[in-house]
């Protein structure tokens, strides 16, 4: 379905996995991006977000307002995923399958590659990790920053922590390097600080029923104010006349 000109994927958590395990068997560059509600207000501001949201192999959900969503166009969810479960998932099938993973930190980011990368080996400690940590602020040359990192096409997996929409815009960027290695890519927000622990993740029933983002507010309210007004009154709002231009 499109929600205000996204394509969001509607699949089960069994459908996301199969199509991961496909995506890591292909020779191919395969991007994977976790949608929710701010992806999807970005999207109505920055056309070049959006036109990469939509040339994503696959578009998870990520937020309950995206399951309000498709309920208003009469259709069923059929699962939730956030980011951070849905790494943690890849990461057991890159240990099982042999596949190396290279950690792309923004530099905002509370957790280095290298304090990730140990947190990630105590869980799964035969993989084979990489990573870097950017310096650069603010970033506007995707492709510039992709020639400066040419050792990222040496790896199978990508996870990048820079935040939306630069680092979906980074990872599409990634299609154009020539012999890579690089089956799949995927923006991971704030899920390296969850594996080192710097940030804690809201209790289980709070994420099941979909009130994840009420906790994340409760430990950043300054942070996290704007986000959690845009998410819980603005994209509502638009979904309910079903606008899709600010």
């Amino acid at each position: 379905m499109e929600l205000l000109g996204v394509r969001v994927d509607n699949f089960s958590k069994k459908e996301i996995l199969q199509e991961v395990e496909n995506f890591l068997a292909e020779e191919k560059l395969h991007q994977i991006a976790t949608v929710n509600p701010e992806f999807i207000l970005e999207a109505q501001k920055d056309e070049g977000f959006r036109d990469v949201l939509n040339d994503c192999e696959m578009n998870v959900t990520d937020g309950i307002g995206i399951w309000f969503a498709y309920l208003r166009f009469g259709e069923i969810l059929k699962s939730r995923m956030a980011g951070a479960d849905l790494v943690e998932e890849i990461l057991k099938m890159a240990e099982r399958n042999n596949h190396t993973i290279f950690l792309a930190v923004g530099k905002d980011s509370l957790s280095s590659w290298e304090e990730t990368r140990a947190a990630i080996l105590e869980k799964y400690p035969k993989l084979e990790i990489s990573g870097m940590d950017l310096e650069k602020e603010p970033i506007t040359d995707y492709q510039l920053l992709v020639t400066s990192y040419k050792q990222i096409a040496d790896y199978e997996i990508i996870f990048c922590s820079f935040g939306a929409p630069h680092q979906e815009k980074f990872l599409h960027s990634l299609k154009s390097q020539k012999n890579s290695r690089i089956r799949l890519a995927m923006g991971v927000g704030g899920s390296f600080d969850f594996l080192t622990g710097k940030r804690k993740r809201a209790p289980k029933i709070m994420r099941k029923i979909g009130l994840e983002w009420l906790w994340r507010f409760a430990q950043e309210p300054k942070y996290r104010a704007k986000r959690i007004f845009n998410a819980v009154i603005i994209f509502p709002i638009k979904i309910i006349i079903n606008q899709k231009i600010l």
